[in-house]
């Protein structure tokens, strides 16, 4: 997969989320932006924001969901002391559990699938043709040096 079938894959997820009607308001991530905020903006009188902890364990995950709240015009912050592995926002319970939530899950599974293609792809024409895991063994084993 190129990075424009990635960023293809990852409009049409939004579409889905946005509840996209036609084929053009799919096509249009702008238009799937509009959807979900004014949804938001919709149901807040109803669900007011509550303040959410998240935690993730690797940056890429945590810049996905950064950028997602932003998009949606919702302000990530930490504070003092925490770590940089956590975010906070003050989110609506209803859009977090039926559309922010869901929607960061599949973007984030897709970014993360082509990385790995990309990773493996490169590791293994520069650094070494295997790069699968490390063997898993019962006893602690005598140190061994390759090619030795």
């Amino acid at each position: 997969m190129n990075e424009s079938i990635l960023m293809d894959k990852l409009r049409k997820i939004e579409a889905l989320f946005a509840g996209a009607a036609t084929e053009g308001e799919r096509v249009s991530a702008e238009l799937a932006r509009e959807r979900i905020l004014k949804r938001l903006r919709e149901i807040i009188p109803e669900d007011p924001p509550v303040e959410y902890k998240f935690t993730f364990h690797d940056t890429w995950s945590r810049k996905v969901f950064v950028t997602l709240l932003r998009r949606y015009g919702l302000r990530p912050y930490r504070y003092y002391r925490q770590r940089h592995t956590t975010v906070m926002a003050m989110i609506p319970k209803h859009f977090v559990e039926e559309t922010l939530w869901p929607e960061f899950q599949k973007v984030n599974k897709e970014l993360m699938e082509y990385l790995e293609k990309v990773t493996n792809r490169v590791v293994s024409s520069v650094l070494h043709e295997d790069s699968s895991d490390a063997a898993v063994v019962e006893d602690p084993l005598q140190i061994e040096i390759a090619g030795r």
